[in-house]
């Protein structure tokens, strides 16, 4: 008898120290927790727009971001053409700037972040000279950021391209399609 009782003891502890690293992985998945340890501030954004559309639409359980640039702490833009006014690490970290803004966004249209399912899909598009050609590698700086936010839900189906301008002569802009889990 005194061996069961210790058998179930035994049983007993372990089931709460698996309990408590399943809440640990939990807790560490969590992109709002995420963000934070992160370092990251997210703006509050507004739901308006200056054109004739707005910055996110849900249909189902998918949002359509529309494209976000590299807004920096000040309100203003990074500006410049990547291989002409910024290096590459430079450019990288643009795109990152992105993803913040990206989360912003997302965030301001859905609420809390915590309801995000997955990043499905991200088109990156990169404002560099003809003969830059690591368009893929600048917005590395956006997807690397979405998996240290969202882990393995970050992980997205991406294309990135090179154009000769984007608006406001930003060195990158992303849009992107997440999906919700309700």
């Amino acid at each position: 008898m005194k061996k069961q009782i210790t058998f179930i003891l035994v049983l007993l502890s372990l089931s709460v120290l698996g309990l408590n690293s399943v809440q640990a992985q939990a807790i560490a998945k969590d992109p709002e927790t995420r963000i934070q340890e992160l370092g990251i501030k997210l703006r509050s954004r507004g739901g308006t727009s200056t054109g004739s559309f707005i910055g996110a639409v849900r249909v189902g359980n998918l949002v359509y971001l529309s494209g976000q640039g590299p807004l920096i702490e000040n309100g203003k833009y990074i500006i410049g053409k990547v291989g002409k006014d910024l290096n590459f690490e430079e450019a990288k970290n643009a795109a990152r700037l992105t993803g913040i803004s990206m989360l912003e966004a997302l965030k301001a249209s859905v609420g809390n972040l915590n309801n995000v399912k997955r990043i499905v899909k991200v088109l990156g598009m990169v404002n560099a000279v003809p003969e830059f050609d690591n368009h893929s590698q600048v917005i590395n700086g956006f997807s690397d950021l979405m998996v240290e936010v969202f882990g393995e839900n970050g992980k997205h189906a991406r294309s990135a391209i090179g154009l000769g301008s984007l608006p406001r002569n930003i060195p990158v802009e992303v849009e992107m399609i997440v999906e919700m889990k309700d």
